[in-house]
C-alpha cells in the first residue's frame, strides 16, 4: 500500500475518453488497475467504462453516459465532449477537494479541472503520453521530409499552432507534468520547462497478453525481424526497410504489421514488395508476431514511450530502437539503440545479430527474465511514488 506523509493516497483520475479502447485508453485502464492494486484510493472520471473491468475499490463516474447508454463524442463535437467532461470533473472537485490528495488529468479535457485544483489547493498533474508537443510537431515534420512525403493535415502530429497553444496552456496550468520516459523528459527541458515541474514515471506491458517465448527459436529458422506499429514517417518504417535492404540477410524475413498511410505506402512500394518482406496490414493480436521474431525494428522519430518495446522484451524479441523510443533498461543490454534516422547503425545491428545466435539468445533471455520489471504493476508503483512526491512538494510549497 502506497502511503505519503498523511496516510493512504487518494487520487482523482480524469480520462476524457471511453476507457475500454485500445491506445491511450489501454494505458489509462492499466494505470487505474495498477494503482488500485497498490492500495491507492482511486476515484475515476471517464466518459464511459463500457466493457472494461475495474477493481471494486475504484469509485466510477461516467461523464457521457445517459440512461445506461454512451453518448459518442462526435454526437456533440469532439472538443465539446472533452470540455463537458472537464467541467463535470471541475465541478466535482470544487465540492470534494477534501476527498482527494492529488488529481491526475489527461490532455484536451483538463484546463477547467487544473484551474480548480490551483484555486482549491490540490496538486493537479497532467499526463503527457508524448514528448512536448512543439518537439513532436517539429520531429514529425523532419520525419516526413526525410521520407519524401507530407504528413496529412489531420495527422495527430502535424504542425498546428492552435493545438500547440492549447497544449502549452495545459502544461502551464498543471502543478507537475507526468512523462513516461527519459527522452520525453529531455524534450520538455529542451523546450524550456523547469526540471522540477516534470515528473518521470513509466509505462508497462500486459504480461498476460504477451507471454514469453516457451522454447528457444531453432537455429534452423531464418533470422526474422518485425516492424509493428502505425505506418507513417514518424515511426520510421522507411528507415527500417532501408536498413533491412542494406543488411542483405540470406533467407531473412521482415514482417511489417500495421496500417500504412496510403501515399507513404506508395513511396515504399518497391521495398515492401522486395523478397523477404511481407506486409500484413493491421493485425488484431501482435503477440504471436513478437514471439516468432528475433528482433523488433522501431526507428521512430518521436515517442513518449512505445509500449511495443516492452511487449517485445517480455516476449523474448530484441528491440532495435531509436533514442526516441522511450525504451526501458540499459542500451546494449536490454535493447540496441541508434540515433534517429541512422540507417547505417541499424543496418550494422541487424547484421551483427543475424550472425550471432549466442548474442540473440542472451539478449532474448534478458528480456524474459525481466518480465516482472516490465509489468504494469511495476509501472503503477512508480506512478504512485510520483503522486506522493507531488503531494509532499505541494504542501511544502504552500
Amino acid at each position: 500500500m502506497i502511503r505519503h506523509m498523511l496516510g493512504v493516497l487518494r487520487v482523482l483520475y480524469s480520462f476524457p475518453h471511453p476507457i475500454d479502447r485500445p491506445g491511450i485508453a489501454h494505458t489509462a485502464l492499466q494505470q487505474v488497475r495498477g494503482l488500485a492494486a497498490q492500495g491507492v484510493e482511486v476515484t475515476l472520471f471517464c466518459t464511459s467504462v463500457g466493457s472494461a473491468v475495474l477493481p471494486p475499490s475504484v469509485k466510477i463516474h461516467q461523464t457521457m453516459v445517459v440512461g445506461g447508454r454512451r453518448i459518442p463524442h462526435r454526437a456533440v463535437g469532439v472538443q465539446r465532449a472533452y470540455d463537458f467532461h472537464d467541467r463535470r470533473v471541475s465541478n466535482w472537485i470544487s465540492s470534494h477537494a477534501d476527498h482527494v490528495d492529488v488529481v491526475h488529468t489527461w490532455p484536451r479535457g483538463c484546463l477547467a479541472t487544473l484551474a480548480s485544483c490551483s484555486r482549491l489547493g490540490v496538486p493537479g498533474l497532467r499526463e503527457s503520453p508524448n514528448p512536448h508537443t512543439a518537439s513532436v510537431q517539429r520531429q514529425s515534420a523532419i520525419a516526413a521530409k526525410n521520407a519524401g512525403i507530407a504528413l496529412p493535415r489531420d495527422h495527430s502530429h502535424a504542425q498546428d499552432g492552435v493545438v500547440l497553444a492549447r497544449e502549452r496552456s495545459e502544461y502551464e496550468a498543471a502543478w507537475r507534468i507526468l512523462v513516461p520516459s527519459e527522452y520525453a523528459y529531455g524534450q520538455f527541458i529542451a523546450e524550456g520547462t523547469a526540471p522540477a515541474r516534470v515528473l518521470r514515471h513509466r509505462y508497462g506491458c500486459d504480461l498476460r497478453r504477451f507471454p514469453a517465448r516457451t522454447v528457444p527459436r531453432p537455429d534452423t529458422q531464418p533470422f526474422t525481424a518485425v516492424f509493428l506499429g502505425r505506418g507513417d514517417p514518424t515511426k520510421g518504417l522507411h528507415i527500417a526497410l532501408s536498413a533491412w535492404q542494406k543488411a542483405t540477410i540470406d533467407g531473412g524475413v521482415l514482417t511489417v504489421a500495421g496500417s500504412i498511410q496510403p501515399d507513404y505506402r506508395q513511396s515504399l512500394a518497391s521495398r515492401l514488395e522486395a523478397p523477404g518482406v511481407r506486409s500484413l496490414g493491421f493485425v488484431e493480436n501482435p503477440s504471436s508476431l513478437l514471439r516468432e521474431a528475433d528482433v523488433l525494428l522501431l526507428p521512430t522519430w518521436t515517442e513518449g514511450s512505445a509500449l511495443v518495446v516492452f511487449e517485445a522484451q517480455a516476449s523474448g524479441c530484441i528491440p532495435l530502437v531509436s533514442v526516441a523510443s522511450g525504451a526501458l533498461g540499459q542500451p546494449g543490454l536490454d535493447y540496441l539503440q541508434h540515433d534517429v534516422g541512422d540507417v547505417a547503425t541499424l543496418t550494422a545491428q541487424i547484421v551483427r545479430l543475424a550472425n550471432s545466435r549466442e548474442m540473440l539468445a542472451a539478449l532474448s533471455a534478458r528480456g524474459t527474465e525481466r518480465r516482472p520489471e516490465l509489468s504494469w504493476a511495476a509501472a503503477a508503483s512508480v506512478l504512485a511514488e510520483c503522486y506522493a512526491q507531488a503531494v509532499d512538494e505541494f504542501r511544502v510549497a504552500r
